[in-house]
């Protein structure tokens, strides 16, 4: 019980001017045969590779895997003097990514037309084992309600052609342009959330399961609940932290279900906006309140969960670092009205240290 895997995406921006540059399909075939924990992957566009850990059962063996991948990208970054960045979305581009090749992502292209030119984000997805297809669609609609708590405290994509875009999280709205995208609605059980993707399916508004852009999704290929909502994380401990948080949610049995659909995602509107500073609805009472203030009441619903998982020094440890040093998107607007490109160019390094080739 509590087994969970890490999805981390990152792209490959030129040291100098941090805008992407693409990796040709030999050089990211080399980097996913040289990993030994873990596994490498393309995404949607060729400047971005995808980390993918192992299903595990405790954070050191999650954050054994992460950090060699995070290595692993780093070193072959380095190589090509470039940076490995884990930020939900590129400080510049030229918008001239091109879409990986594969039968998948060649039909995704088509059906967004213009929308993949801009479609430079990067996320952190966590999935999160539960065996019963009931209790999937129970966990997925108490995730819901979280939603907007755990986006402000993750934001980590200020920047749009190279500008701050006076957003945390700019992925958020570059995502929200897609088909069924935020938070989805509520389902009664298992039947009716299979009917409303087939309902998806059958209007081509995606073009099979596997493309739900949902904040929280259920896993067409794992018996897992899959939170989306994250920006992809400047350092590993912050990826730790939102895999422990949504480890929690998902195993909590609280019942918590107050949340219309139109007040979560005004909610993530605002939590994309100001981060921790948003105002959002409460799911546990259904009124607005500071994001600090829902933070605390969802520590306290899911704490007896951390707690028996081993994960409660851990959350409790980052929630005190957001506090003193910021989210990631804080830290990043810090870092270049100090020093510009290249204080960004720095932050981006740390995160993905590189391991020796």
């Amino acid at each position: 019980m509590g087994r969970f895997g890490v999805e981390e995406e990152f792209v490959l921006l030129d040291e100098e001017s941090l805008v992407p540059l693409a990796l040709g399909d030999a050089i990211r075939k080399r980097i996913a045969d040289e990993s030994t924990l873990g596994t490498v992957s393309a995404e949607y566009l060729t400047c971005q590779l995808e980390c993918i850990t192992d299903p595990v059962t405790t954070m050191p063996d999650a954050e054994r895997q992460l950090r060699h991948l995070r290595g692993l990208l780093g070193a072959h970054a380095a190589a090509r003097s470039a940076i490995a960045a884990a930020s939900g979305t590129p400080f510049a581009s030229t918008r001239t990514s091109a879409v990986s090749p594969s039968p998948h992502y060649d039909d995704v292209a088509v059906h967004l037309a213009h929308i993949s030119r801009e479609h430079e984000v990067n996320g952190l997805h966590v999935h999160v084992e539960v065996g019963d297809d009931e209790e999937r669609v129970r966990a997925l609609n108490r995730v819901r309600g979280w939603l907007p708590v755990l986006l402000a405290l993750s934001g980590n994509s200020p920047f749009v052609d190279g500008v701050h875009s006076g957003f945390a999280s700019w992925r958020s709205i570059v995502i929200r342009r897609l088909p069924s995208s935020w938070s989805p609605p509520r389902f009664h059980d298992f039947d009716d959330y299979r009917a409303h993707v087939a309902q998806l399916v059958d209007l081509k508004v995606i073009p099979e399961a596997a493309s739900l852009a949902w904040a929280v999704r259920l896993s067409e290929r794992f018996p897992t609940v899959e939170l989306r909502v994250f920006d992809a994380q400047l350092q590993t401990e912050e990826t730790l932290f939102a895999a422990a948080l949504s480890r929690a949610i998902v195993l909590t049995d609280d019942r918590i279900s107050i949340g219309e659909l139109d007040g979560i995602d005004a909610s993530l509107w605002m939590a994309a906006r100001r981060g921790m500073d948003a105002r959002v609805i409460d799911p546990t009472t259904g009124a607005v309140a500071d994001a600090w203030q829902v933070a605390g009441r969802m520590l306290d619903a899911i704490r007896p969960a951390l707690a028996e998982l081993g994960d409660e020094d851990l959350v409790d440890e980052h929630l005190e670092r957001i506090h003193r040093h910021g989210t990631g998107a804080q830290r990043q607007s810090r870092a270049f009205d100090r020093d510009g490109v290249a204080g960004l160019r720095r932050l981006y390094r740390d995160g993905t240290p590189a391991l020796p080739l």
